[in-house]
């Protein structure tokens, strides 16, 4: 069964935060590979690597005969989720599972939160390799044991904190609604999450690790890696690398068919698909051969799964991200098929929105995705470094708020660069750029920006808003009877500015608050139950108003409805009360005012 050709090899991407561990994992991955690949040589691609059953199974002494019909597992070992968001395969993500490293001792840090939602949004199977285990305090070493076997030779002080630290993890996946367990203690693989126990450093529960990731791929993955071995290549553009002496070259990753030195290939420019000849295919050596000055073995042929590099004429502004086919006498097809995938981006664009540029499809799919979640729309999301043309379609944008670009792990070009590095560039646009490499992170920064100029915007707006009040003219306070009035007056309720109309509680107009003084000094407002003098002009005292008198301040009726459909949260009780009072009085002969 092993040596169906059917079948390919399984794509792991390893996900995790800076410095849990990553790349240490894989380097003892395949370098006990190595060591016990007597019976399987491992192959080294560009940016992965080929681990064979038969070195998994020299490993891991526990797998016995274990029937294992899958060739091996290819690592792909690109930094961060960067590989996991360029990889992309009929529309998905290319990788078929994850392994999510997390440093036990630290526990979840933002980028392992990133790696999460991004599993969680391409529906990846995945592992936690909760690693350096080897640095919890008095851990005794047993050089590449099974997690069981060497957590078994612990005192029970080491055993207590594996489990604590352990069970932090099960915790903070669960807040972030995901049911897992420590491997051992997981019977359905397909419900919960395994959490292996590992040391990269003395691999301690690698072969564990090896062991689940096989386990998975059998039982979980038949159908998906099936392929068809002798049909025409099939991959992703990983990396668009300019090589000494070799010009521009893809870094690929070859999921299906086979690919030959001689073949039509079509990949995806910035506006257009290109068509080229494969001049040559090449691999890195074996390990033990890499600092060899000719790092690269010359191919004819490569089959999926595998990663090459591959020089062409005219591959300059190839996409990274791209699909890549090998071209037989299909052309048309092809290249209908590589245009929808590259603008069959899966984004649901809104009719107001901001515009996102950034680095692959994947990386805009989830920005997307994390947005849609926060009701954030997108009215534009495309591939590629940002132009004077972006800037300009995102000047067009009305509202305020959503004059914005992303641009995430992609570059301003010169002349964009230079523009919003300018101070007098947002005063004279409103267009906010922001950039960043950590999704989560530029969302945020955004988010946070945007509350504040909401804020801003209410501000002003509200600022003009006529606020209700009421007042009452208070005995032994008339300091002039007219032109203008000035009396003392007690605010009931409400906020009372100066600049309003006022009128009687049966609506009948006074004259017009020009002015207010609290204790001889000037002021624009005042609260419910201070004692102010107001000076109204217009008014007599004694004729058109008397001491005693309550009087309301003349709110329009369009103010009324911003201030009942908008500002209500925003008021205090008293202002709401005295709204409702103001409103029920203009009602009674109007019911249908400011409705």
């Amino acid at each position: 069964m092993a040596g169906n050709p059917k079948i390919r090899t399984p794509i792991v991407c390893v996900m995790g935060h800076v410095d849990h561990g990553k790349t240490s994992l894989l380097d003892r991955i395949r370098g006990s590979s190595v060591v016990s690949s007597e019976v399987g040589a491992i192959t080294q691609h560009i940016g992965a690597t080929i681990v064979p059953i038969e070195a998994i199974r020299a490993l891991s002494g526990t797998m016995g005969k274990m029937p294992v019909n899958i060739p091996g597992l290819l690592f792909i070992d690109t930094p961060g989720h960067h590989a996991f968001t360029t990889l992309r395969a009929r529309g998905g993500a290319l990788a078929d599972m994850a392994i999510l490293v997390v440093d036990i001792n630290q526990g979840f840090q933002p980028q392992t939160i990133e790696a999460l939602q991004i599993l969680r949004a391409c529906k990846t199977p995945f592992v936690v390799a909760a690693t350096k285990i080897d640095r919890i305090h008095g851990w005794r070493v047993f050089e590449n044991e099974s997690f069981l076997s060497t957590f078994a030779k612990q005192n029970e002080r080491v055993q207590s904190m594996v489990e604590n630290k352990t069970y932090e993890i099960v915790g903070k996946l669960s807040e972030l609604e995901f049911s897992a367990d420590r491997f051992d203690r997981v019977s359905d693989f397909q419900r919960n999450l395994a959490i292996v126990p590992v040391s990269a450093h003395t691999g301690e529960g690698i072969s564990d690790l090896l062991m689940i990731m096989i386990g998975l791929a059998q039982r979980y993955m038949g159908e998906a890696l099936a392929l068809e071995v002798e049909g025409p290549g099939a991959g992703t553009v990983l990396e668009v690398k300019e090589e000494r002496g070799l010009g521009t070259t893809l870094d690929v990753i070859l999921y299906d068919g086979t690919l030959s030195i001689g073949d039509e290939i079509a990949v995806a420019a910035q506006d257009d698909v290109i068509f080229t000849k494969v001049r040559s295919l090449l691999k890195p050596r074996p390990m033990k051969e890499i600092l060899v000055e000719d790092r690269f073995e010359r191919e004819k042929t490569v089959v999926a799964a595998a990663g090459v590099k591959v020089t062409a004429p005219d591959l300059e502004g190839v996409i990274a991200g791209s699909p890549f086919f090998v071209v037989r006498g299909n052309r048309d097809e092809i290249e209908a098929k590589i245009k929808k995938e590259m603008t069959e981006i899966h984004v649901n664009l809104a009719e107001e929105g901001i515009v996102i540029k950034a680095d692959t499809i994947g990386a805009l799919e989830a920005i997307c995705k994390e947005l849609d979640g926060k009701g954030i729309g997108v009215m534009r999301a495309e591939v590629g470094p940002v132009s004077r043309h972006d800037l300009i379609e995102t000047e067009t944008i009305k509202n305020p708020v959503f004059r914005v670009l992303l641009s995430f792990n992609t570059p301003l070009l010169p002349d964009v660069a230079e523009t919003i590095r300018d101070p007098s560039y947002y005063r004279l646009t409103q267009v906010k750029v922001f950039e960043g490499r950590v999704i989560y992170q530029l969302i945020d920064q955004y988010v946070a920006w945007r509350d504040e100029q909401k804020r801003l915007l209410d501000k002003q707006r509200f600022e003009h808003v006529v606020m209700p009040a009421k007042i009452r003219l208070m005995p032994d306070c008339v300091f002039r009877q007219s032109n203008p009035a000035v009396v003392g007056v007690r605010v009931l309720g409400g906020k009372l500015r100066s600049d309003v109309n006022l009128i009687m509680l049966d609506g009948r107009k006074v004259g017009h608050l020009k002015s207010m003084q609290l204790r001889q000094e000037n002021i624009q407002e005042a609260d419910a139950g201070l004692e102010v003098a107001i000076s109204i002009e217009g008014a007599t005292i004694g004729r058109q108003v008397n001491v005693g008198d309550d009087l309301f301040v003349d709110v329009p009726e369009r103010h009324v409805k911003v201030l009942e459909k908008e500002m209500l949260k925003s008021l205090n009780t008293s202002t709401q009360e005295i709204l409702e009072e103001y409103t029920k009085m203009r009602r009674k002969t109007e019911p249908f005012w400011a409705k």
